[in-house]
């Protein structure tokens, strides 16, 4: 059923309770996570005037925790990993990601934002549920209801 499940982080609390259950989903199904980190660039530091292959040099030398965090989990659970570090804008950069690889399913954490602070601060994982041609799941940041449960 899955061969490949992605899990986009950014090395929040509520991408770690994604990547736990993409972790085991690829366990159950024999399948490789992918662990993805986008480097926003419209929050980013690089300077505008610094080409694109510089910066995703930079950021492929500096910052690798996010993923770490999502190879950890893999590791222990003897699940294989791809590592991918991509920038641009993330929910782009994601369905971008799921097209070249043929990702079969996208485990994403929420911080189950509602009403007003959602709207006001935006949502990656909605704007990849609302664009996304494979399926997507949603899990809550632990703590958001009690159980870290699945949306």
């Amino acid at each position: 059923m899955y061969e490949r499940v992605l899990v986009p982080t950014d090395g929040s609390d509520a991408a770690a309770a994604a990547a736990d259950h993409a972790v085991g989903i690829a366990r159950t199904y024999g399948a490789t996570v992918h662990a993805l980190y986008v480097v926003d660039v419209r929050m980013s530091p690089i300077d505008a005037d610094v080409d694109r292959e510089a910066a995703r040099d930079l950021v492929e030398a500096s910052d690798r925790r996010p993923l770490d965090s999502v190879r950890a989990r893999a590791s222990a659970a003897d699940v294989p990993v791809v590592e991918a570090i991509r920038v641009g804008v993330p929910h782009e950069a994601i369905g971008t990601y799921v097209d070249e690889h043929d990702v079969d399913l996208v485990v994403m954490g929420t911080h189950g934002r509602t009403g007003l602070k959602r709207g006001l601060l935006g949502s990656v994982t909605e704007r990849v549920l609302r664009r996304s041609d494979v399926p997507v799941m949603t899990v809550r940041e632990r703590g958001d209801d009690g159980d870290g449960g699945e949306e």
